[in-house]
């Protein structure tokens, strides 16, 4: 079975990313196409770029880089769980991303984004050149979570609607077919 890795993309404290991503990885299990792994930026804790060599050479140096290039290598499709930070996408997910090449390579990857009124979209949209740039392949359904702060509830809790709900399954689907699609570049 493939594997999904949900990376959570913000680190700040207060942040409600994690229980977004920790909906999106019960979505993903219901859903049964991948095995899923729920990845936490702030938990991988990874410093400025500090790697001598560039990451095209994967001649990595340090043992966070190479952990890290591990756990990329290891999955077959992503789901960024990310806000919207002044019209772009976290430092920190830009960092984890140009930490590594290879390892992202011809895989998907999908969006479940939050935010106020633009749900997180200006950021998707500033990240997809980025992900050409590595030859992913973003998928276009999505997640978008307009207001997010109203749909926690006081227990720090994500409160889905049907309508978050069916995004979630779409998006799922056609990471899936993505997935397959994509295999034999990996593997090849």
């Amino acid at each position: 079975m493939p594997k999904l890795q949900i990376i959570i993309a913000s680190t700040r404290p207060g942040r409600v990313g994690p229980a977004i991503g920790t909906w999106v990885a019960e979505q993903a299990a219901a859903h049964g196409g991948f095995e899923v792994e729920l990845v936490d930026l702030a938990e991988v804790n990874l410093p400025m770029f500090d790697e001598p060599s560039h990451p095209r050479l994967g001649n990595y140096s340090h043992d966070h880089t190479v952990r890290w290039a591990a756990a990329v290598a290891a999955a077959d499709a992503f789901v960024f769980v990310m806000p919207e930070y002044n019209h772009s996408f976290t430092a920190p997910l830009k960092n984890a991303i140009d930490f590594l090449s290879a390892e992202w390579r011809h895989k998907p990857v999908g969006f479940v984004s939050y935010g106020g009124m633009a749900a997180g979209t200006r950021a998707v949209q500033a990240l997809k050149p980025v992900l050409a740039a590595l030859d992913m392949v973003p998928v276009t359904q999505a997640v978008s979570i307009a207001m997010v702060g109203q749909k926690i509830s006081s227990d720090g809790q994500l409160e889905p609607d049907a309508a978050m709900d069916t995004a979630a399954k779409l998006m799922l689907d056609e990471l899936a077919r993505w997935t397959t699609a994509l295999a034999a570049l990996r593997t090849g």
